[in-house]
């Protein structure tokens, strides 16, 4: 009898077959990339620790310079609501002072002028004391309306001023440092209604001519 052909392979055949495949793969390529994965990995994690770091420092120093920015500005102008405050007295003198001289009864008389004299020592004592504590009055008369200093509450009537000088002082303005304390309120001059009329016919005139 003939003998049947085995469908079975031989294992040796098998065995050699998926050596060939295995030994056909360099294992050494799968390391590297895993290593150099885990390396692009680790330093983008350090750049990114690196960059939360950076943030952290500068947003701490920024808030230092912020703490010694309102500790400088809370010795430095910590008074003003006080200050402000207190040019009350100075405003109070001044009234007090106007309500006086226009007093008929008293006008020219010796009690009035002690009494006015007292009111100016006072007053002296007092821009004495704001100016130690660095509060001073601004300078408003015959300058130049500015409107970081000066608010106009007026207009006057006065050619021999140019249009716009502080011809008048309603109340004093003062600065405590370089800081607006509180404006000065002024009167302002401007032209005379006729000088007005008058360059107005002369400018008609140039034109007709």
């Amino acid at each position: 009898m003939e003998k049947k052909e085995s469908n079975l392979k031989d294992p040796k055949q098998d065995n050699s077959e998926e050596n060939e495949i295995s030994d056909n793969q360099d294992p050494s390529t799968d390391n590297s990339d895993k290593k150099e994965n885990i390396e692009l990995s680790l330093e983008e994690k350090i750049l990114e620790l690196e960059d939360k770091l950076a943030r952290t420092f500068a947003e701490m120093e920024n808030q230092r310079r912020r703490f010694e920015k309102e500790k400088e500005d809370a010795f430095e102008y910590g008074g003003y609501s006080f200050a402000k405050e207190a040019l009350n007295l100075i405003d109070n003198l001044e009234r007090s002072k106007a309500v006086l001289e226009n007093d008929e009864s008293l006008k020219d008389t010796d009690a009035l002028k002690k009494m006015l004299d007292h009111f100016e020592i006072i007053n002296k004592d007092l821009i004495s004391i704001f100016s130690k504590n660095n509060i001073k009055p601004i300078d408003s008369l015959n300058k130049k309306l500015d409107p970081n200093f000066h608010q106009a509450m007026m207009e006057i009537e006065d050619d021999s001023k140019e249009p716009g000088t502080i011809v008048k002082e309603i109340q004093k303005g003062f600065l405590i440092k370089d800081r607006l304390l509180r404006p000065s309120l002024v009167g302002v001059a401007k032209k005379s209604d006729k000088k007005e009329e008058k360059i107005e016919e002369n400018k008609e005139n140039i034109e007709i001519k």
